[in-house]
């Protein structure tokens, strides 16, 4: 995360990969796998201390190591909340489902215990959603400035989507969820959530 003479905050890294190019001694990398694409350190000791990556880079990925403070550490710890983002996603979506269909025919004993372990599941996949909006609000006010370009729609629209099933979802704490409009309304709206999540993740 840091080299002998600057640190690094990849959550906050849009993939320009402008500072891949200016780097003179090629001591940053990229990272391209699946929903993390984001700038690293991949030979850190070979780091000058030129600072062209901090003059570079147009959204404060890099800063001075001397800088280094509580709200880097904090940012450190929300890109780790981040990472459990995939694992909480499909604990949420698999429990949704159960859900679903123990409302069509399981005792309400079964109905209750995937209620407990689906408000769990998503309680935390939406903490990791926050962090990670968070961490991309550049994206977003880039997108105000922009537009939607071609690539962005998929993000946009799971934006939107993600939103509904939150409000959706809290709706349903105040109602009986089982075989409800609410309850249904809710259910379509995580399937898609999981399908423009699918497309986000593998960058459709």
């Amino acid at each position: 995360m840091s080299t002998a003479h600057v640190a690094i905050d990849p959550h906050r890294c849009v993939a320009c990969w402008k500072c891949v190019d200016k780097c003179p001694k090629k001591v940053i990398g990229r990272v391209g796998f699946l929903w993390h694409r984001h700038v690293s350190f991949k030979d850190a000791r070979a780091c000058i201390g030129c600072k062209r990556c901090i003059r570079t880079c147009p959204n404060g990925v890099f800063s001075e190591l001397s800088g280094q403070s509580r709200s880097s550490r904090e940012k450190t710890f929300g890109f780790r909340v981040q990472r459990w983002l995939p694992a909480v996603f499909v604990a949420s979506a698999a429990s949704g489902l159960a859900l679903h269909i123990a409302g069509h025919g399981a005792g309400v004993e079964a109905w209750h215990c995937w209620v407990a372990i689906h408000i769990l599941a998503s309680a935390l996949f939406v903490a990791g959603v926050a962090f990670h909006i968070r961490s991309r609000l550049v994206w977003y006010k880039n997108l105000c400035r922009k537009g939607i370009g071609r690539k962005n729609f998929v993000t946009f629209f799971l934006s939107f989507v993600c939103l509904a099933v939150v409000v959706s979802g809290l709706v349903l704490l105040a109602v009986e969820g089982a075989n409800t409009p609410a309850g249904l309304w809710h259910y379509k709206a995580g399937l898609l959530l999981v399908l423009f999540s699918c497309l986000h993740i593998f960058r459709v």
